[in-house]
């Protein structure tokens, strides 16, 4: 009788420790989308089911300017940190291996291993000195706007665009650019009628991510901001430190439900075919 490899799921307390891990994930989680229903005004108490909540957050005027405010920074950042990403995983994939690769793949992922709070500090201490730079020759009037928010999201989102582009192009068979080259078609021709269809669904999900994780982010929108430039996530947080109420858990959900269509979206293109 052939010897049974070694099965985690089969260690003593397995299946224990994987519930309570669970319900410390997703307890909170459903608490929180049961709690939007809440016909009380407390968020302690429960007062009944009821959709109140909702409709008071829908005709809010300050979470619909947040909303749009966030939907466009989430997309200028998508569009841009994609296609930077879909180009550097160009150039560190389709090439042969050289020096400093390493490195340069360590600066392309640099947000994902330093602390947000770094990345978001030296954001805006370099915006800092670029107002004042434009400031000082009489261009002042570009130290404000959505660019700043929207070039700070676009560099921290990079990394989670590139990732899934360089799995994708990694993952591909360099058979047809092959023979396209052989046939004579010129690199321009190769990429856009045989790379780029392939490589289009790591792109849309390196898209995808990325506008999810500037969708979500309130770190660096907190300290690059300029004053009434709150994003969704900002506001909810300023709502919390004046006044907690069932509208949060409403916007909330909203803002979930977004993000998990999106996520699962990431997936199912992401995925492996078998």
């Amino acid at each position: 009788m052939a010897e049974r490899g070694f099965q985690v799921a089969r260690l003593p307390g397995f299946a224990t420790t994987a519930i309570i891990v669970f319900v410390a994930l997703y307890l909170p989680i459903f608490t929180l989308v049961a709690y939007s229903f809440n016909a009380s005004t407390s968020l302690a108490i429960w007062g009944g089911f009821s959709l109140d909540w909702y409709a008071k957050a829908w005709d809010n005027s300050q979470v619909k300017d947040a909303t749009l405010r966030s939907l466009i920074i989430a997309s200028f950042a998508a569009v841009i940190s994609t296609t930077v990403a879909t180009m550097a995983a160009l150039g560190t994939t389709r090439r042969r291996a050289f020096k400093g690769q390493t490195l340069i793949y360590v600066m392309i992922n640099q947000p994902l291993m330093v602390p947000e709070i770094v990345t978001a500090v030296a954001l805006m201490i370099v915006f800092g000195l670029v107002k004042v730079w434009l400031t000082a020759n009489g261009m002042g009037a570009l130290t404000t706007g959505l660019g700043y928010l929207i070039l700070a999201h676009s560099a921290f989102c990079i990394p989670f665009a590139y990732l899934p582009i360089r799995a994708r192009l990694e993952g591909m068979d360099l058979t047809l650019e092959t023979a396209a080259a052989d046939l004579y078609a010129t690199p321009w021709q190769i990429f856009r009628r045989v790379t780029l269809p392939l490589l289009a669904p790591g792109m849309i999900a390196g898209a995808m991510l990325a506008f999810v994780i500037s969708l979500d982010d309130v770190v660096i929108t907190e300290f690059v901001k300029s004053g009434g430039q709150d994003t969704l996530p900002t506001y909810m947080l300023g709502q919390m430190r004046r006044q907690l109420t069932p509208e949060i858990n409403a916007v909330s959900t909203m803002l979930l439900g977004l993000t998990v269509v999106l996520l699962t979206a990431f997936f199912l293109l992401t995925r492996k075919k078998t």
